[in-house]
């Protein structure tokens, strides 16, 4: 290529594979065979750098998804680039952006999204929200929706297959749906403190 900038689909079809070339920058510019020399605790360097390179170009990937979708791209022709459906592309990677209210660039008062939150500490951070009013309302890939009330709610989250009726009678309403959780919410009755 001389002179002009080429399309990043001809830059990676004339310099190669581009994995591979992210794998020699992992490795430093490693050997022709990366594996070759990686021996005990190199191995934890790989995997080690190996997840630094996934979160940097994670992050470049939802960026540029947000800046498509912010240039009018649909959530359909992101999927179909993705390999995924127009659901899968928006649940994977909508952004508080979309929630907002149209046209003041801020969320509503009464909704937001509570995330990243994995099934090891969601728990927690359901039960801090809902001493603040907020319950779960909607469940998604590492983050709830969540909607703002006057009074505190308690959270509860079990397997889908099990029986909820004896939650249901104790004043537990199904939040939200994930399978295999179901998200289970109950109104405390209790003020929240300052609103």
């Amino acid at each position: 290529m001389t002179g002009s900038r080429a399309t990043a689909d001809d830059d990676l079809g004339a310099d190669g594979d581009l994995a591979a070339r992210i794998g020699h920058l992992i490795l430093e510019e490693g050997p022709d065979d990366p594996h070759a020399a990686l021996e005990g605790p190199d191995h934890l360097r790989l995997v080690r750098r190996a997840a630094l390179a996934h979160e940097a170009s994670s992050a470049l990937l939802q960026q540029s998804v947000t800046a498509a979708r912010a240039h009018g791209v649909s959530w359909a022709v992101l999927g179909q680039e993705l390999g995924l459906s127009r659901q899968g592309a928006q649940q994977r990677f909508g952004t508080r952006a979309e929630d907002a209210v149209p046209g003041t660039g801020e969320e509503r008062a009464d909704e937001r999204w509570l995330g990243p939150v994995t099934a090891f500490d969601e728990l927690g951070e359901l039960d801090l929200a809902g001493e603040l009013g907020w319950h779960t309302v909607e469940a998604g890939m590492f983050r709830h929706r969540m909607v703002r009330t006057a009074t505190r709610w308690e959270h509860r989250r079990v397997l889908w297959a099990r029986t909820t009726s004896s939650y249901l009678t104790d004043g537990w309403q199904v939040g939200a749906r994930a399978f295999p959780w179901l998200y289970l919410v109950r109104d405390t009755g209790l003020p929240v403190e300052g609103r």
